[in-house]
């Protein structure tokens, strides 16, 4: 011994107690309120909650719903119910007739409309196509079309947004109001652009 005290194995460096920990950005925020937004809370069958005032102080924090700020609130049309709606994939027209997907894919539906959302986060590109698709139903378009980039890189990989939109077209707030999509022709982005059928308004 020589009189210090030992210490024990020490640790390695970066791998402290808060190295799996890491700062939350405001965009991976907004994109996981987006994600929960159409989320219900589950409750056991029988069970009673208490009023907030009945609880402790302590508790009734928890009964308060949190405010989730998603930007200006825009007034919605009612949509359609998605659960017996089928999934949606590129260049698939389930529900359409095959003259009008047809035409979609051949690009000869005029376009009411156009959304450029490269560049764009993925939670700002999320709120900014939902906002576009609300509005053009609303206002009667019929067909829009929605650029995401190409985004190739060196590595052959295609970009986030382009592997993404398609995805979101299934979403809650947007599958009741589309028909149908598909790659749009080479005169209107190609790869990197998307035909979008929507309903019409009711």
């Amino acid at each position: 011994m020589t009189g210090k005290e030992s210490k024990g194995p020490s640790r390695p460096a970066g791998k402290g107690r808060d190295a799996s920990t890491r700062a939350v950005s405001r965009d991976e925020t907004d994109l996981f309120a987006l994600a929960m937004r159409e989320a219900k809370p589950l409750h056991q069958e029988g069970a009673k909650r208490a009023p907030a005032d009945d609880l402790p102080p302590e508790k009734r924090a928890e009964t308060v719903p949190a405010v989730v700020r998603v930007g200006p609130s825009l007034k919605r049309l009612p949509v359609t119910s998605t659960d017996r709606l089928p999934e949606l994939k590129t260049g698939a027209s389930p529900g359409v007739d095959k003259r009008t997907a047809a035409r979609l894919k051949r690009g000869q539906l005029a376009i009411d409309g156009r959304i450029d959302l490269h560049g764009m986060t993925q939670a700002k590109a999320h709120r900014a196509l939902e906002g576009f698709l609300t509005a053009s139903q609303g206002a009667g378009k019929r067909c829009v079309l929605v650029i995401t980039g190409k985004g190739l890189r060196p590595t052959g990989e295609t970009g986030v947004l382009r592997n993404l939109v398609p995805r979101w077209m299934n979403a809650p707030a947007i599958r009741g109001r589309v028909l149908s999509f598909c790659t749009a022709q080479p005169r209107d982005g190609g790869t990197g652009a998307l035909y979008v059928l929507l309903k019409r308004k009711r």
